[in-house]
């Protein structure tokens, strides 16, 4: 995904602290993941669910991008739980 400046929310940092996630793994998730999931009515600005893997376990994070000048907000990234996610970890179980 293309972001040429890339900001953490509070909210962001917060919860990569609890989770023991790096900025490292999730920038790499930024630049190589997976789009599951997008969210176009979002505001400010659309977001979509990002699907990454670090160590082979999977991490997900919900990034916002400004389509005009390509700013990317972290809003937040977390292991997804298998008891919550299909195998693949790209659908929520029903």
């Amino acid at each position: 995904m293309r972001c040429d400046r890339v900001h953490f929310s509070a909210h962001a940092i917060t919860r990569m602290f609890e989770r023991s996630l790096s900025k490292e793994n999730v920038m790499n998730v930024i630049h190589t993941g997976e789009t599951i999931s997008n969210y176009p009515e979002d505001k400010p600005y659309p977001s979509r669910l990002l699907l990454g893997y670090e160590s082979d376990l999977p991490i997900h994070v919900v990034i916002a991008r400004n389509n005009e000048n390509y700013d990317c907000m972290v809003i937040t990234a977390y292991r997804p739980s298998p008891t919550l996610w299909e195998s693949n970890f790209k659908r929520r179980k029903s």
